[in-house]
């Protein structure tokens, strides 16, 4: 074989899997919704968004790490939100079933295909009375009640501020959890006789 043939073998073993990806078509995993943290997304039914209202990410911040929500403390929640219809809307209020309250400090507008962050400048959305105890990981199902979309149901995480969520204010009266004291061992009691 050429040095000529040799590298056109090569360079179509090099670019098949490149070209394998290409034919994936439209229904690649790619092209599905996916939510790159803990957060939620809303997905209904397999498809992205519900009622022309798409939620790219949605979370309850929860205490910070290795620490807890106190019961019947509070814990804001983190809603972005995206109105797709031709009209604005509002999100008018939000229960959280046996979880808790939802305090929502005035109705939310929502322009049209204007992404709307519900946590600032500040939290807007307050679980409230929480019944238990919260440590970060657990899922409150919420139910948003838009003005023109309806009812709008989603499981949200509780996520612990770590990592891209250290930055985002504490939530009010999360306790530390007790620091473990050492004990001595019996090794260390023995040597000191």
């Amino acid at each position: 074989m050429t040095s000529r043939r040799w590298i056109a073998v090569a360079a179509a073993f090099l670019a098949a899997p490149a070209l394998a990806g290409c034919a994936a078509g439209f229904d690649a995993t790619t092209n599905k919704a996916y939510a790159p943290n803990e957060a939620q997304v809303l997905i209904d039914k397999g498809a992205y968004g519900k009622s022309d209202i798409h939620i790219p990410q949605a979370f309850i911040l929860g205490p910070d790490s290795g620490a807890q929500l106190p019961w019947r403390g509070s814990a804001p929640i983190y809603l972005n939100i995206l109105n797709t219809a031709g009209t604005p809307d509002t999100l008018q209020a939000v229960s959280a079933g046996n979880m808790g309250t939802v305090k929502v400090a005035a109705p939310i507008q929502l322009p049209s295909n204007t992404l709307v962050n519900t946590g600032k400048p500040s939290p807007q959305l307050m679980l409230e009375a929480i019944p238990k105890s919260l440590r970060g990981g657990e899922t409150i199902k919420l139910d948003l009640q838009f003005a023109n979309a309806g009812v709008v149901s989603m499981n949200v995480p509780v996520v612990t501020r770590s990592r891209e969520f250290k930055d985002y204010p504490p939530a009010p009266g999360a306790t530390a959890a007790p620091t473990p004291t050492p004990t001595p061992s019996a090794t260390a009691a023995e040597e000191g006789h």
